[in-house]
């Protein structure tokens, strides 16, 4: 729906605006959960309620054409023609994609509970302040772009973020320091945030509006599978490496794929202006 809302010139600080919120709900809403909890689960729960009706009634009152051209065709001939075109089209495949094997490869924070008990020794209050780490990264980083949006080498951009990620993933895996490894993944949330910036923000824009929601579903699935599936990868190869050894692990594969894709996806390297 943002492309509808706001005018095309507007889009990627409108898109730094939506991560900025969704950053700091992660950070705001479990602070606040906790403090309600303190009192009742049932305020938590009512407050939780309260706020989603909120959002229901903002959302209805929206007063904006956003219905897409409607096209001629089964529902599957349309399922087909939306997944040729992610195909084809290098620039929405290859950032798309990009996101999905990096994540898939990087997902250092599903150790995050070890990490806090048998490697930092920091218990569950240490643990709470690595979990909002990458949140808050993406918070300041997406505050910073919403003020000072991308205009170009969009796609160097992008591919700098991802290789950030990964090797912000190595440090934090390599580190035994509370300091520094709060710092690693504060870089990694703020970089993971800057590839995700420009990934949906070229997205949004080389697709045509009656092919965009069809698009959003593919992109929607690729970013659920990359975060469950890079948790499981965590999970698995820890069995093997333990926690160290499988958030390196993940680093330096994050780090390949980066140098692959920019190797794969010429367009997408060469991508430039956001507008």
């Amino acid at each position: 729906m943002g492309p509808m809302l706001v005018p095309r010139a507007l889009l990627p600080r409108a898109i730094a605006w939506n991560s900025l919120a969704w950053q700091s709900g992660s950070i705001i809403g479990p602070a606040i959960g906790g403090l309600l909890l303190i009192h009742s689960p049932q305020a938590a729960f009512g407050a939780s309620l309260g706020l989603y009706l909120t959002a229901a009634i903002m959302t209805l009152n929206i007063r904006h054409a956003t219905k897409p051209d409607t096209q001629p065709g089964s529902r599957l001939e349309l399922i087909r023609e939306g997944l040729a075109y992610v195909w084809n089209n290098k620039i929405v495949f290859g950032s798309i994609s990009l996101d999905l094997f990096a994540v898939i490869l990087g997902g250092a924070t599903a150790l995050l509970p070890v990490f806090a008990k048998d490697v930092l020794h920091i218990g569950p209050g240490g643990f709470g302040l690595l979990r909002a780490s990458p949140a808050i990264g993406a918070s300041l980083v997406a505050l910073y772009l919403a003020a000072n949006p991308i205009r170009r080498h969009s796609g160097r951009i992008m591919f700098a973020g991802v290789a950030v990620f990964g090797a912000a993933t190595v440090v934090f895996g390599l580190s035994q320091l509370v300091w520094l490894s709060v710092g690693a993944l504060i870089l990694l949330g703020g970089a993971d945030m800057l590839s995700v910036y420009v990934r949906q923000t070229l997205v949004q824009i080389v697709t045509p509006d009656a092919m965009r929601g069809r698009v959003a579903a593919v992109s929607g699935v690729f970013i659920s599978a990359s975060n469950e599936l890079g948790e499981a990868e965590s999970g698995v190869v820890a069995r093997f490496l333990g926690p160290v050894g499988a958030a390196v692990f993940g680093g330096l594969g994050a780090l390949g794929v980066t140098g692959l894709w920019a190797w794969l996806f010429p367009e997408l390297r060469k991508a430039d202006r956001l507008d």
